[in-house]
């Protein structure tokens, strides 16, 4: 049975000074440990402590995901030494790098990665199917409330189309920076 937990809830706070952090992901399934964008946070126990809270230590990751290339999701990647590193074209571990599409690539037999282009050309979705239905790890959404236009989008009709596309599937979101949400109307398209 698949576990997904959120390990550290992400946000952006503007103000006098810019505080962003990432929304941290874990999913066990079966012998796949997998962590999704570990960026930005307070410090590195800021991930590490509720890891371990569930049993698990950082050498135990098998995988790491990167939803995107912004260092707000990727800082923190080098607690987990002995992970394969996916990105949207390859995967990387220690001096190997295989090429290979992130499109309907399987992590395990509950996770699985998506292409969705949208606040980056280079966006991917990791989608876990769990007991209630699947669950989207995504950037297309920063938080529940969007933004609506997000202003790094390189294109609003990809990443509206892109939207629409995990919608179909993702009973749940996880945003790139705010807590799970379960879609509806108001949410942004």
């Amino acid at each position: 049975m698949v576990e997904l937990h959120v390990l550290f809830e992400g946000y952006v706070r503007e103000g006098d000074e810019l505080r962003v952090g990432s929304t941290v992901g874990f999913i066990r399934d079966g012998d796949a440990a997998v962590i999704v964008d570990p960026g930005l946070v307070p410090n590195p126990a800021s991930i590490l402590d509720p890891l371990r809270a569930l049993g698990v230590e950082a050498d135990a990751i098998t995988d790491v995901v990167f939803s995107h290339h912004h260092p707000d999701h990727t800082v923190n990647a080098a607690l987990f030494p002995e992970a394969r590193i996916h990105d949207v074209m390859a995967i990387y571990q220690g001096d190997l790098w295989i090429d290979r599409p992130a499109e309907g690539f399987e992590i395990s037999p509950n996770v699985r990665l998506m292409e969705t282009p949208g606040h980056t050309r280079e966006d991917i979705t990791t989608l876990v199917e769990t007991e209630t239905g699947i669950t989207a790890f995504t950037h297309l959404w920063w938080t529940e409330d969007g933004p609506a236009d997000d202003p790094y989008s390189f294109d609003r009709d990809v990443l509206r189309t892109q939207r629409e596309r995990v919608l179909e599937l993702a009973e749940r979101i996880i945003p790139g920076h705010g807590a799970p949400f379960v879609p509806g109307p108001s949410t942004p398209r």
